[in-house]
């Protein structure tokens, strides 16, 4: 008899900035039924200020400690499809978080086209830089593994369209209580 995993109360989509997890994360949402949270809007709801404000202010540090906060928070929703900000796979604390409540998806993209969708985009503010396409190459490097590690489902984004990622990732829902005898 096969072992059936209870069906994941929330699905986190995680990746880069530019990746398609709001996109994506808003037409899954639609698809199931559930309630779409981006954690970066949530934030800037909560602050009353932009991202880019939050770093100028606070750095880094600041913006991570309150996303770690806003995460805690979120992942007691449940029926819940989060985009989640690009580096909250970087405090431990999140990654096993995100592990206990739900479904990961990890959003595969190369650094490459990520430049091309974000390059015109000065709401980033780690691409406010010299070398921005650089600077997706070292954010691949860096957080790729954590992605990896924290991943349910790893999705080749380049090769996909939002459309076809949220059928395959609608069907993978799915089969978690469905599984082949």
């Amino acid at each position: 008899m096969a072992v059936v995993r209870d069906k994941p109360e929330n699905i986190y989509l995680v990746g880069l900035m530019g990746a398609g997890k709001t996109t994506i994360g808003k037409a899954l949402a639609k698809r199931l039924g559930w309630r779409f949270v981006d954690s970066d809007h949530e934030i800037e709801a909560r602050t009353g200020v932009s991202i880019p404000t939050i770093f100028e202010i606070e750095g880094e540090a600041g913006f991570r400690r309150r996303e770690t906060q806003v995460l805690g928070e979120l992942a007691g929703l449940r029926n819940v499809v989060m985009a989640t900000g690009g580096g909250i796979v970087l405090a431990e604390e999140n990654r096993m978080r995100l592990k206990e409540n739900g479904l990961v998806v990890f959003l595969d993209v190369p650094p490459a086209q990520l430049y091309e969708r974000t390059r015109h985009d000065r709401n980033r503010p780690l691409l406010q830089v010299a070398d921005p396409l650089g600077r997706l190459g070292e954010l691949y490097e860096q957080r790729a593994p954590f992605y990896r590690d924290v991943a349910d489902v790893v999705i080749d984004g380049a090769r996909c369209n939002a459309q076809s990622v949220v059928q395959v990732l609608a069907r993978e829902y799915e089969s978690l209580c469905n599984p082949s005898s």
